[in-house]
């Protein structure tokens, strides 16, 4: 294939499997001794350090990933308009050093550390509200056995004084 064709498909005409696939970015010294991996998709909650361009330098957090641009927008980089208005500003992933994971995902985090994550327990959300609906039942049911319990026992003491 002419690399004028491969290079329209990868950039201009890209999937967005393909796309996703290209926002990945380099982890930092630490985690790449830790998980022995050297990049990593970038997603938002990462702590990241900028290493290229007007920014560089700058450390934050991940606020959006545009998977069209192939960049993120970092919290607390920001350019001003004329006007005084501000926007972020989206910088390419290649351009990045993950720090610091976002840990919620773990499906992710079982792929980084080598895991099969089909293997992993199976928790829902369903059943996890379905646990959490349980045991404020289970408290409002004792709460309110301890205010009949309560009112009986009033009520004798009435009985026993007429």
């Amino acid at each position: 294939m002419k690399p004028t064709k491969m290079r329209n498909k990868m950039i201009y005409r890209a999937s967005y499997k393909t796309k996703s696939k290209q926002l990945g970015s380099a982890l930092s010294k630490d985690l790449h001794k830790k998980y022995g991996k050297r990049s990593v998709r970038v997603v938002e909650g990462d702590s990241v350090t900028i290493l290229r361009g007007e920014f560089k330098g700058v450390d934050g957090k991940v606020s959006e990933v545009s998977t069209e641009k192939s960049s993120v927008a970092i919290e607390g980089v920001k350019k001003e308009k004329t006007k005084g208005d501000k926007f972020d500003v989206f910088i390419h992933t290649s351009n990045l050093l993950v720090t610091s994971l976002n840990t919620s995902d773990k499906w992710r985090m079982a792929k980084l550390e080598g895991k099969d994550p089909t293997n992993l327990p199976k928790e829902t959300p369903k059943a996890a509200e379905e646990t959490a609906q349980d045991t404020s039942k289970k408290e409002e049911s004792q709460k309110t056995d301890t205010k009949e319990t309560k009112v009986e026992k009033e009520s004798q003491k009435k009985e026993d004084e007429n």
